[in-house]
């Protein structure tokens, strides 16, 4: 494969030096920081995030605590979110370069941390190779590689939602098809460049190579389609078994397509690691106690040995959390809930720092989705040095954009406030990973006497952990079954009386029973 023709050179540079960077494994507990990287740091001031500036930042995630950062896709592609490929191949020259994308995993990997990398290898633009020599042309060595509607090849297949192109932000239309996933060579080809981006100089060395793999869209039967049935046996479980024999140490999770899913017919027919916790997002959102056991109860508790659910509050596909809840007593309620409750958290960028953003409705366009993929807010003023703002002045998202001037949302104000979102954040994060049993133990409810609280169990050996949180605006007090008598008081300002405890409104407590 071409990519593999510069990999080389890149790999010389390995030994840069990098200034103090703490360890952090898996023990600690793993919480993972979604980054949508065009949005993010602009590293060289063309006002498109980009990988090097996500290498400048990664301090910044180390002081928050982060442990594993999800890329969306890398690739070349015309669409601002980079699904939907024009090489899968290449790096994309708006991130950087092959080189710039090496640097940055030895650097996250000499900081103790990870790197997942989301791939949708299921869909083809115009300009990508196989749909270039394939149409029109049945003689193509890749005439049977991509979809088509007709006998002679003219006619390309559509793609998700039944579309054939995708109208872009920036009034482009992107002419897009579906590949044959039973297709055996594409199995092989998609073998091969999954294991390139898990070990470039295929040396058994993974140093250079991503921990996981985020599968977008992931389906048995893709869209419907009646030439794509029956997908997790003829596609997805030959890759990721392929994968794992690879690099057993792999964490891969898949996106289901019916996020009502539990996601444990993916665990049983698809060896994937791990898949999101929907369900328990909704639930969390809710601050609803039965929709929280019902959920936690089927999504964590019954969550296969050896597999685990990433719980998450947003994503670049979701509104904003804070736009859906200004209450910041609300908005740090379900950080703990997310960051302690089990399973793998995900927080989602400038979700630390309380950043808003809905779906826009301005037409036909993907551009609806921007101010839910806005450019990180670094500084008061909402203007300096790396901000990502790639789509200023190019229509509706822009014109109603949320870069406010000193509205308390930004890195700048958020550090500097003892009281902030962020820090409440890190400080729940060092916490997690500071107890084993937040950080890796199982999840049991915890049986109490109030309807508007909420408790649970984190269980780690001889570790025993209680967390209780109040749903409502109201003090609550409660009681629970299961009484104790010797405790360690971790987190909160509540009253806690051997198997009672008061709580303030919107209020977390966080106990370690003897």
């Amino acid at each position: 494969m071409k990519i593999k023709i510069i990999v080389a050179s890149i790999l010389l540079i390995s030994s840069i030096e990098t200034l103090a960077q703490k360890k952090v494994t898996e023990k600690n507990g793993e919480i993972i920081y979604h980054v949508f990287q065009r949005s993010f740091y602009d590293g060289n001031g063309d006002r498109q995030g980009d990988l090097n500036g996500l290498k400048q930042k990664l301090p910044y995630l180390q002081d928050l605590g982060i442990t594993s950062i999800l890329l969306l896709p890398l690739y070349d592609a015309d669409c601002y979110h980079n699904y939907f490929a024009n090489d899968f191949e290449k790096i994309d020259a708006e991130f950087g370069t092959m080189q710039d994308y090496m640097l940055l995993v030895k650097e996250i990997h000499k900081r103790g941390m990870k790197l997942y990398m989301d791939m949708e290898t299921q869909y083809v633009t115009e300009k990508h190779a196989w749909w270039k020599d394939a149409v029109g042309n049945i003689n193509s060595p890749y005439s049977d590689y991509i979809l088509f509607d007709d006998s002679q090849h003219l006619i390309p297949s559509t793609m998700v939602f039944d579309l054939r192109q995708l109208n872009s932000y920036d009034g482009s239309f992107i002419k897009v098809t579906t590949v044959n996933l039973r297709n055996k060579n594409v199995l092989e080809y998609n073998k091969k460049l999954f294991s390139f981006f898990v070990d470039p100089n295929n040396d058994g060395n993974f140093d250079d190579g991503v921990d996981g793999f985020r599968l977008d869209h992931a389906m048995d039967n893709l869209d419907g389609k009646p030439a794509l049935t029956d997908l997790f046996v003829h596609f997805w479980k030959p890759l990721l078994t392929y994968l794992k024999e690879f690099n057993p140490k792999l964490k891969n999770v898949a996106e289901q397509s019916d996020w009502k899913d539990f996601g444990f017919s993916y665990f049983k027919n698809t060896n994937v690691d791990r898949m999101f916790g929907f369900g328990l997002q909704k639930a969390i959102l809710s601050f609803n106690k039965q929709q929280l056991i019902q959920n936690a109860d089927t999504i964590l508790a019954k969550c296969p040995t050896g597999k685990d659910q990433i719980i998450f509050l947003e994503n670049h596909d979701l509104d904003r959390f804070a736009s859906l809840e200004p209450n910041i007593k609300k908005q740090k309620l379900a950080a703990a809930l997310l960051l302690l409750i089990g399973g793998v958290p995900s927080i989602y960028y400038g979700q630390e720092i309380g950043m808003k953003g809905t779906i826009g409705n301005w037409g036909n366009t993907d551009g609806n989705d921007i101010p839910r993929r806005a450019a990180f807010d670094w500084y008061s003023s909402g203007k300096g040095k790396g901000m990502a703002t790639w789509y200023e002045n190019t229509g509706g998202w822009w014109e109603n954009n949320l870069l406010t001037p000193n509205d308390g949302i930004s890195a700048e104000e958020q550090l500097k406030n003892d009281s902030s979102l962020f820090n409440y954040y890190k400080k729940l994060i060092h916490l997690k990973q500071s107890n084993p049993a937040l950080a890796n133990g199982t999840y049991e409810n915890a049986i109490n006497d109030n309807d508007k609280v909420f408790s649970f169990y984190r269980k780690e050996k001889n570790r025993k952990v209680l967390v209780a949180v109040n749903l409502s605006e109201e003090v609550q007090t409660t009681k629970f079954i299961d009484g104790y008598k010797n405790y360690t008081f971790l987190f909160g300002k509540n009253q806690v009386n051997q198997s009672t405890i008061q709580l303030n409104p919107y209020d977390v407590v966080v106990i370690e029973i003897k």
